[in-house]
């Protein structure tokens, strides 16, 4: 071969390396026990403190507790778990129950359980998050707040391949919990309009609605009743060591929750966050 073809080609080889963008760093695992995923960067960003209530407190979802936190814990011992779907009511303490399991799981076992939030608008880079985490020995847990599509959205394909249908598959030691106020995660006209729309309905409903059974744990959470409200406030009330009656924090649990126009477990802790306030008690 001719050296100065040697010598151009090893010249544009080069410049092409210096062109090219730089490889990621591999994602560290080591820095927190949470972390949040920045795709743009594709790096983890470390949360030193998770913001949370202790899963003691969460009142009123005990069949929720502890369909969640048994699959966690199973899943941060090493055995198989299954990818967890939370719907239903706002403020009724999904993603508190979420933070609240990771929590418990990594008190019972110190530093068994990573968790890793990805932004609803970030899915599309789920993938990328993946491969990353691929290999690495620390049990993951992925979790993605207010999960929902709209019309127009393709995003929902590349989650169902990611959850299930990959060639790759999602890695041994990742699980995927995501929250949504909708149970399939999608509106219902937009499943309505496949099915008007489509040559064949009955696949076109099915396409859509089939992102759900991805998701092998469905746990619902409904609206809240006085007595499962009452019950909130006072064991808020409790841990916190309020100097307050009890007839009396129920009277302004009332009034609380009839200007907030309804109750959730949202709603009770901010009632005894102006409580405690007003009592000058400390809240953590």
């Amino acid at each position: 071969m001719d050296p100065r073809l040697t010598e151009a080609a090893l010249r544009i080889a080069d410049a092409l390396e210096r062109l090219a963008p730089p490889r990621p760093a591999a994602l560290d695992l080591t820095a927190a026990d949470a972390f949040v995923w920045q795709p743009e960067r594709k790096h983890l960003h470390p949360v030193a403190t998770v913001s949370r209530v202790a899963i003691g407190l969460l009142q009123g979802i005990d069949r929720q507790k502890t369909l969640l936190l048994d699959n966690t814990l199973r899943f941060a011992a090493g055995f198989p778990a299954n990818n967890a779907m939370l719907w239903g009511a706002r403020g009724m303490g999904k993603s508190s129950l979420v933070k609240a399991a990771h929590a418990e799981a990594n008190a019972r076992a110190a530093g068994s359980l990573v968790l890793i939030e990805i932004h609803r608008e970030d899915i599309a880079t789920l993938p990328d998050l993946l491969r990353g985490l691929r290999g690495q020995s620390r049990r993951i847990l992925i979790f993605c707040d207010d999960l929902s599509f709209e019309r127009e959205d393709a995003d929902y394909k590349a989650l169902k391949s990611v959850l299930d249908g990959g060639i790759e598959g999602r890695p041994e030691n990742v699980l995927f919990y995501a929250t949504s106020n909708r149970r399939h995660l999608m509106p219902r006209d937009m499943i309505e309009n496949e099915r008007s729309t489509a040559i064949n309905p009955s696949e076109a409903t099915e396409e859509k609605v089939s992102l759900s059974d991805r998701f092998g744990l469905w746990i619902g959470f409904h609206n809240c009743d006085q007595d499962t409200f009452f019950a909130m406030i006072e064991g808020y009330a409790k841990a916190l060591a309020l100097p307050i009656t009890p007839e009396a924090l129920r009277a302004e649990a009332v009034e609380w929750s009839v200007t907030r126009g309804g109750r959730s477990g949202r709603v009770a802790w901010q009632f005894i966050q102006d409580l405690a306030g007003r009592l000058g008690v400390r809240a953590g």
